[in-house]
């Protein structure tokens, strides 16, 4: 008997593109895919059941979109250096800022937030970066990973970051991984799951260790405990043992500035991949700066978690 060849993953740009697309949140009870678009100040909500994607403009820019638990329309968007709670029903253009949770940076004030979810009690892990003063060009080692607990309070876990990205969890592990982008790494932490604490940093995967072109950006990770990576600047999603720090599959995105994953659909077997258009000398055309669906790799990734607010 033949082995059975697995079948290669099936890739569809789901959404229009945007300018730069960010921090996809798959909500399961709504089975829909939120995400923003940093540049043209904008969030947005896609459903695969319809096809419809809605949007609707900030004064700012937003970086992520979470919902608040236990709050129906209500979420957390990080806008510049503000969390910001907004009440939004998903239709266009109709998105209302309620109150401003926390600020961040207040000695840096062109600094703004980059990536953020919450973990797996709820808490939000946001992290900076510096000003952008050109495409592509940053004020290095301006940005801090901040945890923002259910009563508001804000503690500052690192700071000297370049560019806050990745972040995600596996329980089973009591693992915490993190990229701070301009290193070209992935860093494992020690998670403690009661108190939300993060310890002990260590690299467990390096670009140059593999010829991998690009950085790190936003990341996701399977119910295996292997990271799916946005590789921006690299065309592709990488998946990646943490554990042996082994570069396991690649996949190709028609997209240059891949930017970040999720996992979504009904089964969570599906891998949502958001990307950019920016024009840094050289002119970005469809379908990047759409967000793709990647079918069929014969994984499943975790229910994202909401964040708890009080």
């Amino acid at each position: 008997m033949c082995p059975q060849k697995q079948m290669a993953p099936q890739l569809q740009a789901v959404t229009e593109p945007v300018w730069l697309g960010e921090g996809p949140h798959w909500d399961h009870n709504e089975q829909a895919l939120y995400f923003v678009s940093i540049f043209d100040e904008t969030i947005h909500k896609y459903v695969p059941e319809t096809g419809k994607h809605t949007r609707s403009k900030l004064d700012g820019k937003p970086t992520f979109i979470i919902p608040i638990e236990g709050k129906k329309h209500h979420f957390v968007v990080g806008l510049n250096r503000l969390v910001v709670e907004i009440q939004w029903t998903g239709e266009d253009q109709t998105a209302r800022l309620v109150r401003t949770v926390a600020e961040v940076d207040q000695d840096n004030p062109n600094n703004r937030f980059n990536d953020a979810k919450a973990d797996p009690r709820g808490r939000l892990f946001a992290g900076t970066m510096g000003h952008e003063y050109e495409p592509g060009k940053f004020d290095l080692k301006k940005g801090s990973l901040y945890r923002i607990d259910p009563d508001g309070s804000v503690h500052r876990l690192e700071s000297n970051i370049d560019i806050s990205n990745g972040l995600c969890w596996d329980l089973q592990r009591s693992a915490f991984y993190f990229a701070d982008s301009f290193e070209y790494t992935i860093r494992r932490y020690d998670y403690d799951v009661e108190t939300g604490s993060i310890a002990n940093a260590k690299t467990v995967f390096k670009y140059s260790d593999h010829g991998l072109e690009g950085i790190v950006d936003g990341m996701t990770i399977d119910t295996d405990g292997n990271l799916w990576v946005a590789n921006f600047d690299g065309r592709q999603v990488l998946k990646i043992d943490p554990r042996g720090g082994k570069l396991l599959q690649k996949i190709p995105i028609p997209a240059l500035q891949v930017t970040s994953v999720t996992f979504g659909g009904p089964d969570l077997d599906q891998l949502y991949v958001t990307s950019a258009s920016m024009n840094r000398g050289e002119e970005q055309l469809p379908p990047c700066g759409s967000t793709f669906r990647l079918d069929g790799l014969g994984v499943k990734g975790h229910p994202n978690v909401n964040v708890r607010l009080q």
